[in-house]
């Protein structure tokens, strides 16, 4: 099964999204499943996993109803507030929907970067191991020093990394990203999206050699069975299409075995997202 297993919905008409840049003209507008599956169906994926773009409940309330009616969602990845409460009894109502697999929360707009690992905030990781429920972690390389500490205060959180972690592509940066992604990778059961890489290269001319260097590393770092493709759509737009966001990828990775690259292309989402 090929699956994009990063990619986005949203409809402005019903929530603002805070994080959205007032110049982005090409982000304004309502992207629904309507807009991505002639694309998913031309280069034969099966369809996609929608992920959070904002931290308010209603949000995975309408994913969730979206995904129910719709055949191409095969998981939604919602947001939950971590640090209340209730977040046990908000995690088993969101686990009534069979589609919901996974929790993200935008930890890179966080003013303190050590939010990770504040106590509140692990008490809400903790009940999401308890559910085995997968966590994607939004990171820029500041925060990949943080995950060792994090793995071993929730022992069993099952954790993807998004975007490769956002090293500084347009500065053609490596380090401390390639350092301390190397120690991440260490770290039992740990994932990666090899996603979200063109809008960190220079929009206006990026070439797949730009993220060869990235894609490479992280590729050398983690078995195949721990890495998956996502496109980051409707977001790469600001940079690429859908279309050249998967050709940069392929490119970008150079020769890989066709089993292998099924792998990568949507078999690893399938495991550690419990996809069906």
């Amino acid at each position: 099964m090929r699956i994009d297993a990063h990619q986005h919905y949203w409809d402005i008409d019903r929530f603002t999204y805070p994080w959205m840049p007032p110049g982005e003209s090409v982000l304004r507008r309502n992207y629904l499943p309507k807009d991505l599956e002639p694309m998913l169906e031309a280069s034969r994926f099966d369809g996609s996993v929608v992920v959070q773009a904002n931290t308010i409940l209603e949000e995975t309330w309408w994913l969730l109803e979206l995904a129910a009616r719709t055949p191409s969602i095969r998981g939604v990845v919602g947001w939950v507030d971590l640090t209340a409460a209730d977040v046990g009894q908000v995690l088993d109502e969101c686990g009534r929907h069979g589609k919901f697999c996974g929790v993200r929360h935008i930890v890179h707009d966080e003013p303190d970067v050590r939010w990770l690992l504040r106590e509140d905030v692990l008490e809400g990781l903790r009940e999401l191991a308890r559910r085995g429920i997968p966590y994607d972690l939004l990171l820029r390389p500041p925060h990949l020093a943080l995950l060792p500490e994090l793995a071993d205060r929730v022992p069993g959180l099952r954790m993807v990394i998004d975007h490769i972690a956002k090293p500084l592509i347009a500065e053609k940066g490596m380090e401390p990203w390639a350092r301390d992604m190397e120690i991440a990778s260490q770290i039992p059961g740990m994932h990666c999206k090899v996603s979200g890489m063109v809008t960190e290269a220079r929009h206006d001319g990026w070439t797949a050699d730009d993220l060869r260097p990235y894609v490479q590393h992280v590729l050398g770092l983690f078995p195949v069975d721990r890495l998956m493709f996502g496109s980051d759509w409707p977001v790469c737009k600001l940079a690429a299409s859908w279309k050249e966001v998967l050709a940069a990828f392929t490119q970008a990775c150079g020769p890989v075995p066709q089993p292998l690259r099924e792998k990568l292309l949507g078999e690893t989402a399938v495991q550690f997202y419990g996809l069906k």
